[in-house]
């Protein structure tokens, strides 16, 4: 039921089809929320096997025995591109509601939908957070929330979906960390950019409580600070006597030649009298 005018809100009466397992009302014109009884889909509650299997219908015409062969396939969006599976191995269970005017938030009782493979509500006007139940479907690989007004925190869920490929809650208003863990870190930018107040290494953006905090200065041990000025007076005294003393005799020599002199004959008579000896 794709790419139709369909208007009004979407009839809690399509939750007496348990044994759907691809419902598509993207593309049209559909308001309100979405359905608390999709819980009632069955058929999307296990992850489950199609047999290989043609059915062959016998007809007659023109007066021979002729047979139509009807085989299995699904029309679907898959990952943002239009598919058509011919004949796959595992029932697909999708959801699709993209495109619409669809308005409130996600139905906590997604969560049993156990089965679900691809889930689309992009572009719509759906707020609220994002309930922490979809962490339980385990088979989802495809999951496209963009476009909307989800508010609060990534759910620390998400990671634990070790099948999803594709993700993207771009466009939104999220805040706080990306969540870390298993393979969440291979989403780039793009499946998060749009939401100010999200943070992570995927956005390059520091959260808040990241910084190193500053390691606090120790308190200072009484009479530390006294032993500190202490020797540093000590240390100062005895540079200065030794350049007053050093400069002092080493200048009066330099700058006094009869003084000079007389310390020059003394030194010689004091080598004399040490070779006497």
């Amino acid at each position: 039921m794709r790419v139709n005018r369909f208007t009004g809100i979407v009839p809690v009466q399509i939750c007496y089809l348990r044994k759907i397992h691809l419902l598509d009302l993207s593309m049209n014109h559909l308001s309100g929320g979405i359905p608390t009884c999709l819980k009632n889909f069955t058929g999307m509650k296990e992850w489950k096997l199609i047999p290989r299997q043609i059915e062959r219908r016998r007809k007659v015409s023109s007066g021979a025995v002729e047979y139509d062969i009807y085989d299995f396939n699904v029309f679907l969006m898959w990952k943002g591109r239009d598919y058509v599976f011919w004949n796959p191995e595992v029932l697909l269970s999708g959801i699709d509601f993209s495109s619409n005017h669809l308005t409130g938030a996600i139905p906590k009782e997604i969560g049993y939908l156990l089965g679900l493979v691809s889930m689309n509500l992009s572009r719509n006007n759906l707020y609220g957070e994002i309930p922490s139940q979809i962490g339980n479907l385990i088979f989802l690989e495809f999951l496209d929330l963009s476009r909307n007004n989800f508010s609060g925190n990534i759910p620390s869920t998400l990671p634990n979906i070790d099948t999803l490929g594709v993700l993207d809650l771009s466009s939104n208003n999220l805040s706080g960390r990306i969540p870390r863990g298993r393979h969440f870190e291979t989403f780039g930018a793009s499946n998060f950019e749009g939401n100010i107040d999200l943070c992570g290494e995927q956005l390059n953006k520091s959260c808040r409580g990241d910084e190193t905090a500053q390691k606090p200065q120790e308190p200072v041990i009484d009479g530390e600070e006294d032993n500190k000025f202490f020797y540093g007076a000590l240390y100062m005294s005895l540079g200065l006597g030794f350049f007053a003393g050093f400069w002092g005799f080493l200048g009066s020599m330099l700058l006094w030649k009869s003084g000079r002199i007389a310390y020059m004959r003394f030194l010689n008579k004091l080598i004399g009298y040490s070779y006497n000896d």
